[in-house]
């Protein structure tokens, strides 16, 4: 296919058009991927995230250009939790990158949500892949703040670096039970701040209570100086090295493309229930059923699995619409 072929030859602008496809769900551009998808695999996939204020976007501006100075084509996926009309903070941020758009071994672009279940947009997956066939060696994916799209990172990221700074206090302990796990790397940004130590030792010593094969890495960065960034690349070469030397790349990507399949077939199940007058009614009558206890949510759960299945079966037609 002629856009396909375009993205095999590192065309810019076919990437950029194809995920917009994909972000539209297009299925010209899903049956490119599909049938390209051979050629994916090569990039290695770095996660960004921590909390908001981090200075995430100065950091990866600065990754960016330190990759590039080593040699490495890199693609950036900036992911906005709202909107990508709204002028937000990533979308606001993407200025002080815009010096990197002159430089044809980088790719930025700045995706929304658009209101899919979990933190990543549906087409951050579909994004990642585009920028692989479009042959860059890193691709960088910037989350923001914190909350779900900083856990589902694990799904999309070989690597994924945590970005933290000074002043969290009793934050860190809040922040350890929901996202301090999935951090292969650390850094603590804005290091000339008071409190830079103190942060970077809460880390330690909350790392020192995992017993993983992978002991994650803590530095110290003042990004807006460019002062570190060449220990955090060092660093996530390190980790990378690791997964590949024991096997674990593979294994994760297993793993990734297992949840992948999964959230794939969910977001499949929900457009089907929802998109013909006939089954939005029924599911209406089924959760009314539900409210007023003459079902439990669980027995509807399996008629809804039931149903799909009979129409998947009958070619989308199912007679019995009766809950």
């Amino acid at each position: 296919m002629e856009l396909g072929q375009r993205l095999l030859e590192g065309d810019k602008k076919a990437a950029a058009r194809m995920i917009s496809l994909i972000e539209n769900d297009d299925p010209h551009a899903l049956e490119i991927l599909s049938e390209s998808y051979q050629y994916t695999g090569k990039a290695k996939v770095i996660g960004i995230t921590g909390p908001p204020g981090a200075g995430k976007s100065t950091l990866v501006d600065k990754v960016v250009k330190q990759l590039r100075a080593r040699g490495k084509t890199v693609g950036v996926i900036a992911v906005d939790p709202t909107s990508p009309f709204t002028g937000g903070s990533i979308l606001g941020d993407r200025i002080r990158m815009s010096d990197l758009n002159l430089d044809p071994g980088v790719f930025i672009r700045s995706m929304g949500t658009r209101g899919h279940l979990g933190g990543l947009s549906k087409a951050t997956l579909g994004a990642v892949k585009i920028l692989d066939l479009l042959g860059k060696d890193f691709i960088l994916i910037e989350t923001v703040g914190v909350g779900q799209s900083e856990v589902d990172i694990v799904k999309a990221a070989d690597s994924v670096l945590m970005v933290m700074v000074p002043g969290l206090g009793d934050d860190i302990q809040a922040i350890k039970a929901g996202i301090m796990e999935i951090g292969d790397v650390f850094v603590v940004n804005k290091a000339d701040r008071d409190g830079a130590d103190r942060t970077k030792m809460e880390i330690e010593m909350m790392l020192d209570f995992s017993h993983q094969e992978w002991r994650p890495p803590v530095s110290m960065a003042v990004a807006v100086n460019n002062k570190g960034i060449d220990e955090i690349v060092d660093n996530l070469e390190l980790h990378l090295t690791f997964l590949e030397e024991s096997g674990k790349l593979m294994e994760n990507r297993v793993k990734n493309s297992e949840m992948e399949i999964l959230d794939l077939s969910q977001t499949a199940l929900l457009k089907h229930m929802t998109r013909s007058d006939d089954n939005r009614a029924w599911l209406r009558g089924l959760a009314e059923k539900i409210a007023r206890r003459e079902l439990d949510p669980y027995t509807g759960s399996q008629m809804v699995l039931d149903k799909m299945i009979t129409q998947s079966i009958g070619g989308g037609k199912d007679e019995n619409t009766e809950s």
